[in-house]
């Protein structure tokens, strides 16, 4: 009884340092933010400190006199409410009202001056005027660019494919778009591998007839000329690096609306056009949204989003518990070691998550006591736990990371319809859409959720059948523990069986989007490990624990036999 009674508060202790122990590793590892399917919040801020803002962006680009663009990016600060953009707004409007010009051309006075007229609403207006499309056409004659020569050739075509040519009386588009090419060309304005790609597209259309591929980036430009003027689309396709890039982007632009200003925010912050019009196209419905927010982090921000490819995720309850210590030194201390490091931080968080779990099941180990201590094999417990833990981490993964079983944003597919007083109608030309995943993710998640449930109760069972064959105790009462195991044995068969049909209900309701190969693969995981644990380890385990009892049994039929054959002695009789 005293042995008792001392072990009682050990178990008491033991239960409370683990309890706790696992509760704060839980803590820490949920205040890592590093998620597989969405970046955090905080991790934008971490990787924005020190990079250009969106405010300090807008008045470097004001102080220069590109107005143009300084605008767009005011009116992104506007929409996303940045602290000090009310101020920076009326200023910038007096530097309008007081040079216009500057608004439309910025600092390029070389192009300017090529034109007598006034400045339009945009740059693909002002060009469409026949007496500006002849001035920039005269002045493109004497370019020195040899892409640019290559490009004026292209006016001489005939069989066009989606734009009118530009011999006919309905080329004003193709002459307007061969002039606001041109000039972005002599100007120096596209990166070099863009204008090798439309160097290329003009080779293909002089020499071998093929115009599609140049007709489309005229009017990818033509497009963004109708909602940019010249500052604005300057600044914004300076950093372009093909044609594809420029067709994507230019699909976005036309489909914009409200949305212009943070797309174009973002192209000009993040300096990586290609992750931007990735990233939009990735997530139509959430992308533009994602990286207003970001664009309060500056250009590290932007670029963070951009790059990761994966929604923003920034909840509320977070920013609350973080605001307070230690919270808060936990987390901003893991969100810089996420920006560093992004596979170190998972790999920490997840380390944490199964550490957590381990203690939990010592806790509980400690706070129930075994039945019969007799039939305990030393050590095994600590397998139990470990299966636990993994089971703990698959959990608390499947419950804490977000986004992680939505399916992907389906794109939109476009249509480019180009229109102008002058030409009098519409020229289509389709858009590629966005490529399909065969496998939905939903349906992958839940393939690998039921594989790995089943998977470590399989583990569990041979963890049992392990330790049954480790006691200390005769075959056939490890036979009759054996039998007394079989509803665990089949436990994977149940555990098949309430997957499909909670699969099953959760379809027919219409909550996820499901399949039956995903709700059916519960009972065959089920099913196939059942058969393989029963088969190639119960059978063999009862046929020697069989064998093994018949032969003590016979062993001890011998030695019982010559004490039955040993006559009783008769007492003498005095």
């Amino acid at each position: 009884m005293v042995v008792n009674n001392s072990r009682k508060p050990r178990r008491l202790y033991g239960f409370l340092i683990c309890a706790v122990l696992g509760i704060v590793l839980l803590g820490c590892g949920l205040l890592i933010p590093a998620h597989w399917s969405a970046v955090d919040g905080g991790v934008l801020r971490t990787a924005g400190q020190g990079t250009s803002s969106l405010l300090g962006q807008t008045k470097t680009l004001a102080a220069g006199n590109r107005l143009g663009a300084a605008a767009f990016l005011a009116q992104a600060a506007q929409m996303e409410n940045i602290p000090g953009v009310g101020s920076l707004t009326a200023t910038l409007t007096n530097l309008v009202m007081q040079n216009p010009t500057a608004f439309f051309w910025g600092t390029d006075t070389g192009t300017e001056h090529i034109f007598n007229s006034s400045p339009s609403a945009s740059m693909t207006q002002f060009l469409i005027q026949r007496e500006n499309r002849e001035a920039a056409l005269a002045h493109l004659e004497n370019s020195p660019n040899p892409a640019v020569s290559a490009l004026l050739h292209t006016r001489s075509l005939n069989n066009t494919v989606a734009l009118p040519s530009s011999t006919s009386d309905s080329g004003q588009a193709f002459d307007a778009g061969v002039s606001l090419c041109g000039l972005l060309l002599d100007n120096n304005k596209l990166q070099k591998s863009l204008d090798n790609d439309i160097s290329d597209f003009a080779g293909q259309a002089n020499n071998v007839g093929n115009s599609a591929p140049l007709e489309r980036t005229l009017m990818d430009f033509l497009s963004l000329g109708q909602r940019f003027n010249w500052d604005q689309l300057t600044a914004f396709v300076a950093d372009v690096p093909d044609a594809e890039t420029l067709d994507n982007l230019a699909n976005l632009v036309r489909n914009a609306n409200d949305n212009l200003p943070v797309l174009f925010a973002a192209v000009q912050l993040s300096g990586d056009p290609a992750a931007v019009s990735d990233y939009v196209v990735k997530f139509p419905d959430t992308g533009y949204a994602d990286l207003g927010v970001s664009l309060r982090d500056g250009a590290g921000g932007v670029g963070k989003l951009a790059v990761g490819g994966v929604r923003l995720y920034n909840p509320a309850l977070e920013r609350r518990v973080t605001a307070y210590h230690p919270a808060g030194g936990i987390y901003h201390l893991a969100a810089r070691l996420a920006v560093q490091n992004f596979w170190l931080a998972m790999v920490v968080k997840w380390l944490l998550y199964l550490l957590a779990g381990f203690s939990l099941a010592m806790a509980l180990h400690y706070a129930v006591p075994p039945v019969d201590k007799t039939l305990q094999v030393r050590g095994f417990h600590l397998a139990r736990e470990f299966l636990f833990s993994v089971g703990f981490l698959l959990a608390v993964l499947l419950l804490s990371e977000p986004f992680l079983a939505q399916e992907s944003q389906k794109g939109q597919h476009f249509s480019f319809r180009l229109l102008s007083p002058q030409l009098g109608g519409s020229v289509p030309a389709g858009i590629a859409g966005v490529t399909q995943t065969v496998m939905n993710p939903t349906i992958f998640i839940t393939l690998l959720v039921f594989f790995v449930l089943q998977a470590l109760l399989y583990t569990s069972c041979l963890v049992k059948l392990a330790e049954i064959r480790r006691q200390k105790i005769p075959p056939r009462m490890k036979l009759k523990l054996l039998e007394n195991e079989d509803h665990l044995f089949d436990a994977g068969l149940y555990l098949g069986f309430v997957g499909t049909i909670v699969s099953l209900i959760v379809a027919s309701l219409g909550l996820i989007k499901f399949s039956l190969m995903a709700a059916y693969s519960s009972t065959s995981f089920g099913i196939i490990f059942v058969v393989i644990f029963k088969i190639f380890h119960l059978r063999p385990l009862r046929r020697r624990l069989l064998m093994d009892a018949e032969v003590q049994s016979i062993n001890e039929e011998r030695q019982v036999a010559p004490a039955r054959l040993t006559p009783t002695p008769t007492p003498a009789v005095s």
